[in-house]
């Protein structure tokens, strides 16, 4: 089965730089290349409109163009900054959000602000979201300052003041302090890095069992990180809540490569996963949250 990618960046203009580094995104052309390695016919690009995360931003625009150029592999979500519009918690989103609803846009995100996870901002752009019926995708930091992502604290207040707020919204999680609340010995210290060891059932568990409109992004180190560190559990997680993870890649720049993939496949050959939690993870739960049907 071919994966759809529900989380990758792509940018036409390699002049544009990643965060923390000198290194360009992936161009379109470089990203089918790795995907024709990888399994994956169709993907979800996120732009990053938000300051924090990128050399220059990566605009709705131009996205709209990569996909104009191959609307066989790529779709999109939208990305709204929450200080747009005047930078206000009255600012309304409805019809900057229609517009790009009615240029395809499937969701929002990759959400990156560098802001509390419950400022009135960013808690209006959800509720807009929520009305619009667009699922958003979100990066946490883990504090403000010096990281791009929505700052929440240890054991996620903020995520789940959001989560009970906005009932009908769908959160795709991810980034490593959302996958490191898979463990309940999570300390401070390791919020931000790839915790490893095995994994005694914590705050994230916690949240997707009481949240059903939590979902779960799979994508980059962080997301892989937080299925293979202990197999055994990764397989019964991606068992129990099937319904509500995406295969992923997070893929920026030329040089990365994505070892989820692989790894689902030989998970599902070895009968670690069955395969209906398999295809409902590598494709169908895409397929449902985006409408589509390849």
């Amino acid at each position: 089965m071919k994966k759809i990618d529900i989380h990758v960046h792509t940018t036409m203009n390699n002049k544009i730089i990643r965060y923390g580094t000198s290194t360009p995104f992936c161009s379109p052309e470089q990203l089918l290349e790795k995907y024709e390695v990888l399994g994956i016919d169709f993907a979800v690009i996120l732009p990053m409109v938000n300051p924090e995360c990128c050399s220059q931003l990566h605009t709705n625009e131009e996205v709209i163009a990569i996909i104009e150029k191959y609307p066989d592999h790529f779709t999109w979500f939208a990305n709204v900054d929450p200080r747009a519009l005047l930078n206000s918690p009255e600012s309304d989103f409805t019809y900057i959000l229609n517009y790009y609803k009615d240029l395809g846009a499937k969701g929002i995100g990759e959400i990156c602000a560098n802001m509390p996870f419950d400022d009135p901002k960013v808690e209006n752009l959800f509720g807009f979201c929520e009305k619009n019926n667009l699922p958003v995708t979100f990066h946490i930091s883990p504090i403000l300052g010096r990281f791009y992502g929505l700052a929440d604290s240890l054991g996620l207040p903020g995520l789940e003041k959001a989560l009970i707020k906005f009932p009908g919204l769908k959160f795709l999680g991810h980034s490593q302090p959302f996958w490191a609340e898979i463990s309940a010995d999570l300390t401070e210290e390791m919020r931000n890095v790839y915790p490893n060891g095995k994994v005694n059932p914590g705050r994230l568990v916690e949240l997707m069992f009481k949240y059903p409109n939590l979902h779960g992004d799979l994508s980059a180190g962080s997301g892989f990180n937080a299925i293979i560190r202990d197999p055994e559990y990764g397989c019964l997680f991606l068992e129990e809540f099937q319904d509500r993870l995406y295969f992923g890649t997070d893929i920026c720049s030329p040089d990365e490569y994505a070892k989820l993939s692989h790894w689902l496949d030989d998970a599902v050959s070895s009968s670690r996963i069955t395969r209906q939690a398999y295809e409902k993870i590598s494709r169908k739960n895409a397929e449902k949250l985006l409408g589509l049907k390849h």
